[in-house]
């Protein structure tokens, strides 16, 4: 039987309104390691919100640099899969009034049933997606995927994600740079940049609690088995993989599971490292968007789009450019 082909289309991304250098960063003490350290780790800069500035704001901004190349229109979206790697941004009340009421609906307020009514997609359904941390976005074009297939009358799904984090939070986790910021992108059945050709998806809910040593002595293991696993359900091997775009995590982790996979390190991607360095859920297609941009990808070509993240999770997706 013959699968309906499911693409990724156009991507848009919105950054904190604050960039900072390492510099500025470390005396601020919004990292724990040295700005030397996180030089040698490949990182240059990142972006934090300001004080005002919402997850909800990243996120209409994110959809709003979606549209804006072409003049794109959401219109034929059926649905909106909104994901969030930190609980605390999936809801836009406020505890202070939950404590002064005790009302719960204090703690449902939505920002995915905002985005649907700014954009005037009453005719979409909504959908959360949180606790798989990182890997959330490529959680949310996994469900996509299997969606647009499933139901004959989906035509296109806004797969978003947006996160910030809060005030006095430490930008650097398990050794890696990190940004606040949002992803957007349109998966659809009539075309785009690439095929999603699968994805995959592995937990270890006993590691929930990993300190950052134990995090990145799991991160080689289990990645390469999320890989390799990928590959092996779809009759494929390393060497058919012309690309891998990862997250922006630290240099020596993809020197070493390049190694690894036996895979060209100069054919890992990751354009946006130094700017932006970790981007929460959202660098795997930002660095995506900016490659392909960049004209790197030929009709054809296969890409991964691997993630980690804690609790502890690891997703890969397969592409094939079109």
């Amino acid at each position: 039987m013959t699968l309906q082909p499911v693409y990724i289309g156009d991507i848009g991304y919105s950054l904190g309104s604050i960039r900072h250098n390492l510099e500025q960063s470390h005396a601020s003490g919004s990292t724990f390691s040295s700005a030397q350290l996180l030089t040698d780790s490949g990182f240059r800069f990142h972006h934090l919100c300001g004080s005002a500035q919402t997850t909800y704001d990243l996120a209409r901004a994110a959809v709003d640099n979606l549209l804006s190349p072409r003049g794109k229109s959401l219109d034929n979206i059926n649905g909106i899969l909104y994901a969030t790697c930190l609980s605390c941004n999936g809801n836009l009340g406020k505890w202070e009034d939950f404590n002064e009421s005790g009302d719960v609906k204090h703690l449902m307020d939505f920002p995915v049933s905002h985005l649907q009514a700014e954009f005037g997609l009453q005719n979409a359904f909504l959908m959360g997606v949180n606790q798989t941390a990182c890997t959330s976005l490529l959680s949310t074009l996994r469900i996509a995927k299997a969606l647009v297939r499933a139901e004959s009358h989906i035509d296109e799904l806004l797969c978003l994600t947006a996160d910030r984090f809060p005030q006095g939070a430490v930008y650097e986790q398990t050794y890696n740079l990190i940004s606040d910021g949002a992803a957007a992108c349109v998966v659809s059945r009539h075309g785009g940049r690439a095929k999603i050709l699968d994805a995959h998806h592995i937990s270890n809910g006993a590691m929930a609690r990993a300190n950052d040593d134990e995090t990145a002595g799991f991160y080689f293991n289990y990645s390469y088995r999320v890989i390799d696993e990928l590959l092996k359900r779809n009759d494929l091997s390393i060497k058919d993989i012309d690309w891998i775009v990862p997250q922006n995590t630290n240099i020596k982790a993809w020197e070493v599971l390049a190694s690894i996979l036996r895979f060209d390190y100069e054919r890992v991607l990751t354009p946006t490292r130094e700017d932006i360095g970790h981007c929460i859920s959202g660098d795997n297609i930002i660095n995506l968007k900016k490659a392909d941009d960049q004209g790197v990808f030929r009709p054809g070509d296969k890409i991964l789009l691997p993630m980690a993240g804690f609790g502890l999770n690891w997703s890969c997706v397969l592409l094939e450019k079109v």
